[in-house]
């Protein structure tokens, strides 16, 4: 059995899709490009997918993780493409590594949203975000299937800044252009209860009374391990591609102390 990770996207419109749909959108992909899929068992056998850490409805992505498992082994480049070819524009495939390593999930520890406020003045903005920083904790309050919670959403933020510009475009054709926009950063970890932005934009509310027009535009940049010495997220694939390299460099090698002679000449 070959097991492939998969880096997929959720953009414009798309970030829409639930959960839920993406999975049945997935399967018919799969099922389009004749993956050969190792089945579960049981009375209602289904294709062994594993989902790591979903972006929440209507929140963009361009860090989603997958496992799939094989029953013959495929190719990571063309499987990628034949999946990407049978998605809808902005359900994506970017990226497709050989699984060499164990523990995706467990490497997908923190998250780097972009919060895109239009009709927010950068400099409003700004004060807001240096009243969120400096505050010991900011509670939150978020309706749950159990009734109302209330925690703490300053403890799982690493990093909130305010920064000129932004790595994706607004993700509607119809967003305002005329208007002033403030484009926020965010480091977080993946805590229990999980700390999303909309729970930090209710914190920026509470502390600094900041209250875009209009529904933030959120996108997930990247997920992974946080390196506490860089304050960076690194990339969970990166395991993967580094054990399929050293298994490509070991293996001249071998073959080479292989074809020595053995014993005198």
């Amino acid at each position: 059995m070959q097991r492939i990770r998969l880096r997929y996207t959720k953009r414009g419109r798309l970030r829409f899709t639930s959960h839920r749909d993406f999975q049945r959108a997935f399967e018919r992909a799969l099922r389009r490009a004749e993956v050969p899929m190792a089945y579960s068992a049981g009375f209602t056998p289904h294709p062994k997918v594993s989902y790591a850490n979903a972006a929440p409805t209507g929140t963009g992505s361009e860090a989603e993780y997958l496992e799939i498992a094989l029953t013959d082994a495929r190719d990571p480049e063309k499987l990628r493409i034949l999946l990407d070819e049978s998605l809808p524009t902005g359900l994506d495939i970017v990226d497709a590594v050989e699984a060499r390593t164990s523990g995706l999930a467990d490497r997908l520890t923190a998250s780097v949203w972009e919060l895109r406020l239009d009709g927010v003045d950068p400099a409003d903005a700004a004060r807001a975000v240096a009243a969120f920083n400096a505050a010991d904790a900011v509670e939150v309050q978020r309706m749950t299937k159990n009734g109302v919670r209330t925690f703490d959403a300053r403890a799982a933020v690493v990093e909130l800044d305010r920064v000129d510009g932004a790595e994706t475009p607004s993700p509607e054709a119809d967003r305002p252009t005329d208007q002033p926009c403030a484009i926020l950063r965010l480091v977080v970890r993946h805590v229990t209860p999980a700390v999303r932005p909309d729970d930090v934009l209710s914190g920026l509310r509470a502390v600094a009374d900041l209250a875009p027009p209009v529904p933030a535009a959120v996108t997930r940049l990247a997920q992974g391990l946080f390196d506490e010495e860089t304050g960076t997220v690194t990339d969970p694939l990166a395991p993967d591609r580094e054990a399929a390299a050293a298994l490509t460099t070991a293996a001249p090698t071998a073959a080479a102390k292989a074809s020595e002679p053995v014993g005198p000449a």
